[in-house]
């Protein structure tokens, strides 16, 4: 599955987020509007031993993929001393198209699934040795999760839970390892909160609107989001693994068992928020894929539990084969969706294929790089970061691209060649019907003149138009003020 994994990632272009988190890797800034910068490192770590491609921006993704399940086997080793579970939930990490396949993706959910399992790692060595030092360790792998996305706050609970429910909370409460531990994980954090004092909090206020964000309820989103959890957990594999998570929840709170509280409500209470959230605001494809780590430990665990306290016979074997059908199927599932993207000439779901909405860049790269040769332009300006993105990974910097709009993504970002941008002619190139719909033109007092209309296919079928237009009479500012209407972002709910 790793060999797969390489393959697809070497083989296939960036999606558009992809791009942008590569364009992060290129600047030397503690921190970033949207994510922390853990995910900036990881790009570079991978560009800087395979070059700039596409293998090199995701091989961090497929060596996060393998500490991840040797993180996983080690604690429910530990918590089993059974072999077949160990192995179990490594299976089951292959067999969930979150892992099996989109581990590879470039995001801040790789290095969060990583560093958050590897907490819950040094917590189970904490629960089974005793030695108060692995706090240490849990507050720095906690440090570097916060480093990768913001949502590793909603483990608190978790960690709160192991450490107080327990018959053991006295002596944490008295001992100064956990408050050790949290000054720790702040002081890891450092980067992000130094930028952010710099900037306004620019990350948290652009972040808290989807907390705050107060929309009329509705079911249509919680159906998305199930329906989602189905399709990228496995149709089989997701109950089979909550079904695991309860009962490890209700063993662990009854018998007030540490390392399974800790599981089952690292999955539970963020399952919880998602589930909440999802009533009046759309989830993201990839918010909940950190807690599901979890949930493939407590479902191995529980499988090996059952039979350790007295269950039928027969449960046990039917559970136990659930378990098998899931990973078989699952795994089948993910190889088919791997080899549809690699090798299939059809496109099966049209405008919604979540990669071919992301795909069929290279034909929009030629045409406006013959657009450059015909006008002699020597700039390229956009209104999109998904368009500056795409343009900047493909062209490497050998043309200056600007978004010309939304800088305040951008602060400490270092700038273009100005030489090459003031007072020479440029190329817009704008996804269509967006550009026209940005009302911000009326304050610009660019010349743009109509050259060619570009549409982006992917397998036969048009995902989207753009327009590449000649741009002059304008520089455009890299460092508005922030009351310009050329800084300000667009919010996330």
């Amino acid at each position: 599955m790793t060999v797969l994994r390489a393959v697809y990632a070497g083989f296939t272009d960036l999606r558009t987020d992809e791009a942008y988190y590569w364009t992060w890797s290129n600047e030397h800034v503690l921190s970033f509007l949207d994510h922390p910068p853990m995910v900036a490192w990881f790009v570079r770590f991978g560009t800087a031993i395979f070059g700039d491609s596409s293998f090199g921006a995701r091989f961090a993704g497929l060596i996060a993929m393998l500490a991840t399940e040797g993180l996983l086997a080690d604690i429910v080793w530990r918590v089993t001393r059974d072999v077949r579970a160990a192995i179990i939930v490594i299976a089951m990490m292959e067999a969930s198209l979150y892992f099996g396949m989109l581990m590879t993706k470039v995001g801040p959910d790789v290095p969060l699934v990583l560093f958050a399992t590897a907490m819950a790692w040094a917590l189970v060595r904490l629960a089974e040795s005793g030695d108060a030092r692995w706090w240490l360790a849990a507050g720095a792998f906690a440090g570097l999760a916060a480093l990768s996305k913001f949502t590793v706050a909603l483990l608190v609970p978790a960690v709160l839970a192991f450490m107080w429910v327990p018959a053991w909370r006295g002596r944490w409460l008295r001992s100064p390892y956990p408050w050790a531990a949290a000054v720790i994980a702040v002081l890891v954090f450092t980067p992000v909160l130094v930028w952010n004092m710099q900037h306004d909090w620019a990350s948290f206020r652009f972040q808290a609107v989807r907390v705050t964000a107060s929309h009329p309820l509705t079911f249509r989103a919680l159906g998305e989001f199930i329906g989602m959890q189905f399709g990228l957990v496995g149709f089989l594999l997701l109950p089979v693994v909550l079904t695991g998570v309860v009962l490890t929840a209700w063993r662990g709170y009854r018998k007030q068992d540490p390392v399974a509280i800790l599981l089952s409500t690292a999955v539970l209470v963020p399952l919880l928020y998602f589930l909440w959230k999802s009533l009046s605001l759309r989830v993201g494809d990839t918010w909940p894929t950190f807690i599901w780590p979890f949930g493939f430990a407590a479902c191995a665990i529980n499988l090996v539990a059952m039979r350790q306290e007295g269950w039928s016979a027969a449960f046990v074997a039917t559970s136990w084969r659930w378990a098998r059908v899931a990973i078989v199927s699952g795994v089948a599932f993910v190889v088919a969706v791997i080899f549809y993207y690699l090798f299939a000439p059809f496109n099966l779901i049209g405008h919604t294929d979540p990669v071919g909405a992301e795909a069929g860049y290279r034909p929009l790269i030629a045409r406006t790089e013959a657009e450059l040769r015909k006008t002699g332009a020597t700039w390229i300006a956009t209104t999109n970061y998904r368009t500056y993105s795409m343009l900047r990974f493909f062209f490497r910097n050998r043309v200056p691209v600007v978004q010309i709009n939304e800088r305040g993504r951008y602060q400490g970002f270092r700038p273009p060649d100005m030489s090459r941008i003031a007072g020479h002619i440029g190329l817009y190139v704008g996804r269509e019907p967006e550009d026209k719909a940005i009302d911000l033109w009326t304050a610009i007092p660019a010349k743009r003149e109509p050259l060619e209309r570009v549409d982006r296919v992917w397998r036969g079928v048009v995902m989207d138009t753009y327009a590449i237009e000649k741009f002059s009479g304008w520089t455009p500012e890299l460092s508005p003020p922030e009351d310009s209407p050329l800084f300000g972002w667009r919010w996330l709910a």
